[in-house]
């Protein structure tokens, strides 16, 4: 077990990989899948690591995992290029390449003493796990915990036993809706975002935390605005275009600031006009 921080952006040892086994890989969907690793170190809630297969490149992942437990490193990916589709490929023993962890996280020290309400579409509710880790852990340091999951099917709900196992909960509200669903499912179908009406929450004393689709997070905001919920408290995860980690070849940068080193978490009023335009 390895124990660190997050490694100084700019710096060499910061662009050389460590090697890791995997030790199981679980299918959550169709195309997503959970990784567990034997390296682990310490991380933030919302920070993430580079993956590198060998002889096929390295993508930027957030870490799924706890943050409490350093004896492994957990990864959920989704297969949808040539590195992922080479991950999803690896079996218990393989070996692959991991640097980090990188980037800026959740708020959980400034959530501390107020309520949460998390949103997460499809697998945007893999950088949220973490967070909802912290917040059970240390449950007396938080107000209200609120989780509100969307999905496109039953079928593309990934960590689907610990849904339920969330929702069992008396001290966590946790409720899901899917886009589409056959005449068997029992709860909510259409949008996440008409989720926030349904759930009670102070916006003066509320910190939000939402990841997701970037058009699913405008509209997001939009309903949390109409709440109530100020733009200096809501939080979203910005996961675009990430390459180096580091903020060296310049190729996640999102107008003025760089996703890896100054994100990928943003708070919502430092990337408000941005956020929309697809070519940054």
């Amino acid at each position: 077990m390895q124990q660190r921080s997050t490694i100084a952006p700019n710096s060499f040892d910061a662009l050389i990989p460590e090697t890791a086994r995997v030790t199981s890989v679980r299918k959550e969907t169709v195309d997503t899948f959970t990784m567990d690793l034997d390296r682990g170190f310490r991380f933030e809630p919302g920070q993430f690591n580079m993956l590198y297969a060998f002889g096929a490149g390295e993508v930027p992942i957030s870490i799924s995992g706890d943050p409490a437990d350093s004896s492994r490193l957990v990864h959920t990916i989704r297969s949808v290029g040539a590195v992922t589709k080479r991950l999803e490929a690896l079996r218990p023993g393989d070996m692959l390449g991991v640097r980090g962890p990188y980037g800026e996280g959740w708020p959980m020290a400034k959530a501390r003493g107020h309520d949460i309400v998390i949103v997460a579409g499809g697998i945007g509710l893999a950088p949220l796990r973490p967070v909802i880790y912290h917040a059970l852990r240390h449950r007396d340091d938080y107000g209200n915990v609120v989780l509100l999951y969307g999905a496109r099917s039953p079928e593309d709900m990934i960590f689907e036993s610990e849904l339920h196992r969330w929702r069992g909960r008396f001290d966590m509200g946790v409720k899901v809706i899917v886009d589409r669903a056959p005449s068997s499912w029992r709860t909510h179908v259409g949008v996440v975002t008409t989720l926030i009406p349904k759930v009670y929450f102070d916006p003066i004393d509320t910190i939000a935390m939402v990841c997701g689709p970037e058009v699913m997070m405008r509209f997001v905001v939009r309903e949390f605005q109409n709440r109530g919920l100020t733009e200096d408290k809501i939080y979203v995860s910005m996961e675009r275009n990430m390459k180096c980690a580091v903020g060296l070849c310049g190729h996640c940068q999102f107008g003025p600031e760089f996703i890896c080193a100054d994100g990928p978490v943003f708070r919502y009023d430092r990337v408000r006009d941005i956020i929309g335009i697809r070519e940054i």
